[in-house]
């Protein structure tokens, strides 16, 4: 009896406590942790110090990695921005999200009715948004432009961004198709903050949601607008990387901008006393970009052949981190393979959130817990751009063994290349892709072909296509 009166004694101490210093409320959601996922937008496999880069300086995704567990076989869910983006959204390929390619500007999408993101998809925010998250998004969309397709229609409590796929980091206007259009807005108004570098502004957006929402578990989607052009380090890092030649000393300047900022936000999680209750997810959207306005190139995919808009390793390869201190593993490794998709069920687990959308994703949990564990996929899909894969680049995945259709390779310079129609590798043998195996092993062939031919037949049912 004495012990349960001085439990009770106990409890009411810690209660009195927690009310007085107003941290209740956060006691209370422990089971809730927060969640910040950052995606950067065509940051190349290894471009980063952790990964492989010997030329760049990336201390804080580094940090990342040596505080939780990253993935050396992760890949993304397309080769493109909005197919990727509709991928880690909704834990689903991005032809079963409804995104066969990258979303048009407003005025194009009238004309196609190619609107983005269809809202009876569910959105990692509205799967966390019942669970009492509040939900942002801090920086760039490309998901659709009407305002049911507008992040706020999606299941987002506060957007801060830019609604298209790439702006001007100082005057946050879109250059690049059709009319120029200034692209920043908070919720529905626009905002200017006229030679702001955005990496600033969204660095700050984030603090801010975290120091206002410290008192209810908070889900944030960072999503960068860089390594993609145009390359806009500041000029700290461009005097920093001032030995390096063009592109790269423009890629790597804006790389470690990004780092920086990355930095600000850990370090602001450390003083607030958040950082042990918060989940920190960290990839890249897919590989490097060799398109004109990149320099033709400035990313490194290392040892893999490929790049952004590709199926090759370099195109969907990317780095892939997890941090949640206490609860996973630190400076662990990963080589299981592993799916953008399945960040989605990953938090739904950690969340204790309901999972009803039927997702192609699993929980990455086994496999951070246990390394010894297999992947949680025999076979792994792609196919971007149409549903139709006569118009469309697809691969397919089992094993050690890849099947690519209709391969496209950016070369740089807009120089075109004769690719066969169907590419087999054993990447086993073979990680740099460089000697096609179709008709060495058309037994092989034939079964990846007929994996592919019956994933997208079902596919193509479900979605009405």
């Amino acid at each position: 009896m004495r012990i349960f009166k001085k439990s009770i004694g106990i409890n009411l101490g810690l209660l009195f406590l927690f009310f007085h210093q107003g941290v209740f409320s956060q006691a209370l959601v422990k089971n809730k942790p927060n969640v910040i996922v950052i995606m950067t937008d065509d940051q190349g496999s290894i471009d980063l110090n952790s990964y492989g880069a010997t030329d760049l300086y990336t201390p804080n995704m580094d940090r990342l990695a040596r505080e939780g567990v990253r993935f050396t076989q992760f890949y993304a869910g397309a080769p493109v921005c909005s197919p990727s983006r509709a991928a880690l959204m909704t834990g689903k390929t991005n032809l079963r999200a409804g995104m066969a390619g990258n979303v048009p500007i407003p005025e194009r999408a009238e004309k196609s009715g190619e609107h983005g993101l269809p809202t009876d998809q569910v959105t990692m925010a509205e799967m966390l948004k019942p669970n009492g998250y509040y939900t942002a998004l801090i920086g760039k969309w490309h998901l659709g432009h009407r305002e049911q397709n507008l992040p706020n229609g999606q299941g987002f409590d506060y957007f801060f961004g830019h609604q298209r796929g790439c702006i001007d980091n100082y005057s946050h206007t879109f250059y690049w198709d059709g009319p120029n259009k200034h692209d920043l807005y908070r919720n529905s108004e626009e905002v200017y903050y006229d030679g702001e570098h955005f990496t600033d502004l969204m660095a700050e957006e984030v603090k801010q949601v975290i120091n206002h929402r410290r008192n209810e578990p908070f889900f944030i989607y960072w999503a960068f607008n860089s390594p993609h052009y145009p390359y806009q380090g500041t000029t700290k890092w461009m005097d920093y990387y001032k030995d390096l030649p063009t592109p790269r000393r423009e890629y790597a300047a804006f790389v470690s901008n990004t780092d920086e900022k990355i930095g600000n936000v850990l370090d602001y999680l450390d003083e607030t006393g958040l950082a042990d209750d918060t989940i920190v997810i960290f990839q890249s959207d897919h590989g490097h970009s060799l398109e004109e306005r990149a320099f033709w190139g400035g990313g490194n995919a290392g040892p893999y052949r490929g790049s952004k808009f590709s199926l090759f390793e370099g195109g969907i390869r990317v780095p892939a981190i997890i941090r949640y201190p206490g609860v996973i593993p630190a400076n662990q490794v990963r080589d299981q393979v592993s799916m953008e998709m399945d960040w989605f069920s990953t938090i739904g687990e950690l969340t204790n959130s309901e999972i009803t959308s039927n997702p192609d994703g699993k929980s990455l949990m086994p496999v951070i817990l246990h390394d010894t564990k297999e992947s949680p996929h025999e076979v792994v899909y792609w196919q971007f751009r149409d549903y139709d894969d006569k118009n469309a680049q697809w691969a397919v995945r089992k094993g050690s063994w890849k099947l690519i259709g209709n391969v496209e390779e950016p070369s740089g310079l807009g120089e075109k290349k004769d690719l066969e129609k169907l590419f087999l590798v054993n990447l086993d043998t073979d990680i740099g892709e460089k000697n096609n195996l179709a008709k060495s092993n058309p037994k092989k062939l034939n079964e990846l072909l007929q994996l592919h031919n019956s994933w997208l037949k079902s596919v193509r049912s479900e979605m009405k296509q």
